[in-house]
């Protein structure tokens, strides 16, 4: 069973494993306003997590950081709720985990019940294509 919480561990920090994401060979799903760039890559020990997140509100969608640190609160929120099926989908899969990066797309703010939704769908698209 996995345990319904967002800690350090599951955070996507380290430069190599973020430039390795972004540099090409990820895939990318769309759930407007939210855009989900993913990328399977090998486990390096047993202690990785099998799904390591980042999310991102470009300062371009929003110039004050109250409202991109309330956006970024939303998706944290959503995905550690509804998380639970794609990090069993990847524990399946032996040697591999998920580095994922959550990119905010829109320049207006959106009720959280809507957020949800979008990652739900974003996060099934996203499990189809593994």
């Amino acid at each position: 069973m996995v345990d319904n919480t967002f800690g350090k561990r599951e955070h996507l920090c380290k430069h190599t494993l973020i430039g390795e994401l972004f540099g090409g060979n990820a895939h990318t799903v769309m759930a407007w306003p939210l855009k989900m760039v993913f990328l399977l890559v090998d486990k390096q020990d047993d202690q990785d997590v099998p799904v390591q997140l980042l999310v991102s509100v470009s300062k371009r969608s929003f110039k004050r950081a109250v409202k991109r640190n309330r956006v970024k609160r939303q998706i944290r929120e959503a995905y550690r709720i509804n998380k639970q099926q794609l990090v069993e989908l990847v524990q399946g899969m032996a040697g591999k985990r998920l580095l994922m990066a959550i990119v905010w797309q829109d320049a207006k703010l959106h009720d959280s019940a809507e957020i949800e939704a979008k990652l739900q769908k974003g996060l099934h698209k996203v499990m189809e294509r593994l």
